[in-house]
């Protein structure tokens, strides 16, 4: 009826099959295989509690800048109030409020414009004048050289 080659394809395809069927079912059920899915079980858990954390960090944080923000408000009203008061109160000689009216708040102050690089010497006041790097700079040779004689003397006995 069958071919003995066909038979023996056959019984060693279900050989294979069954041997890779067991294999799996094996290493499911042996306890290695327990523990390694008990550790994937846990990682995926602690990413979940990580990205909820993240959530809850970012979410601290967004309103604590808000927080910040209604507090700056609420102190440039306070001020611009008692600026106010001070102005009606000492007949405007008070402070100015913080109030800009009609001025673009990109705008930079007058006073800011005119900026200029620090100096890390000090400035001649005349051409004559010894420069700060020079080694005499600050010294009275007149007054060294009196006090260097004070020195020089010897004692009196």
């Amino acid at each position: 009826m069958y071919d003995l080659t066909i038979v023996i394809a056959a019984a060693a395809a279900a050989l294979v099959v069954g041997l890779l069927l067991g294999l799996m079912f094996g290493r499911r059920s042996s306890p290695a295989g327990q523990k390694h899915r008990e550790v994937e079980r846990k990682l995926d858990q602690v990413l979940q509690d990580k990205k909820v954390y993240e959530d809850e960090v970012v979410e601290h944080f967004s309103e604590t800048a808000q927080l910040l923000n209604d507090l700056t408000k609420s102190y440039r009203n306070v001020h611009n109030h008692l600026a106010k008061g001070a102005g009606e109160l000492c007949q405007g000689k008070g402070p100015v409020a913080l109030v800009n009216s009609a001025r673009d708040p990109a705008e930079i102050p007058q006073n800011l414009t005119d900026v200029q690089q620090p100096l890390d010497y000090a400035p001649k006041t005349s051409p004559d004048e010894k420069g700060m790097l020079n080694e005499e700079f600050g010294l009275d040779r007149s007054k060294t050289a009196e006090n260097a004689d004070e020195v020089e003397a010897p004692p009196r006995v």
